[in-house]
């Protein structure tokens, strides 16, 4: 009997785990679809629109790197929960295209993972949710601790920082971020 049950244990743990790593997958797939959906609400309408009834959050942006095809929709927030589903928007610093420095944070691993792609030179565009589009530059790239990031949000320039945790192929939490700095270059063309 216990040469019977082993490999149906094994089988069944296996089944397991696939189910619930087919299930991540597909949250991921389908809170995409539902951030675009409520961006483009807000972007017609004027108000911001939450993703589904229960979101403690909401889409306030959309970061876009045409070169390498990266594209993503920034929530309101750097919570845990806002990040599990999008880079976030961290909170009391300035909106993409004002005085100040936009910092939008995410996870390496997922809505973030397109940053080791991105070269300096590369133009990075953000709309906002009034529908406004301002184009960055990428100036600058470092990895520091996340407590030293040598960040003012309130300088005096118009910069956007991309955030994440580094390095990016690691599988443990740590306590180094990868910042990639931008500065403004102007409204998007259309």
């Amino acid at each position: 009997m216990n040469r019977l049950m082993l490999p149906f244990l094994f089988a069944l743990v296996g089944l397991i785990l696939f189910g619930q790593g087919a299930y991540i997958h597909a949250k991921a797939l389908l809170a995409q679809v539902l951030l675009e959906r409520a961006f483009a609400e807000t972007l017609a309408t004027g108000r911001n629109v939450k993703p589904w009834s229960w979101a403690d959050t909401w889409p306030v942006a959309r970061i876009e790197v045409k070169r390498i095809g990266a594209s993503a929709i920034v929530l309101s927030g750097s919570s845990g929960q806002a990040l599990a589903f999008g880079p976030g928007h961290v909170e009391f610093t300035a909106d993409a295209g004002e005085r100040g420095v936009a910092i939008y944070s995410a996870h390496r691993d997922t809505h973030f993972r397109f940053l080791k792609e991105v070269r300096i030179g590369d133009e990075i565009d953000v709309t906002r949710r009034d529908g406004k589009t301002f184009r960055y530059r990428a100036d600058s790239h470092a990895v520091v601790r996340f407590d030293r990031s040598g960040i003012d949000p309130n300088g005096e320039g118009h910069e956007l920082v991309l955030s994440t945790c580094w390095p990016f192929d690691a599988v443990t939490p740590g306590p180094d971020r990868y910042l990639l700095r931008a500065s403004l270059i102007g409204p998007a063309q259309p």
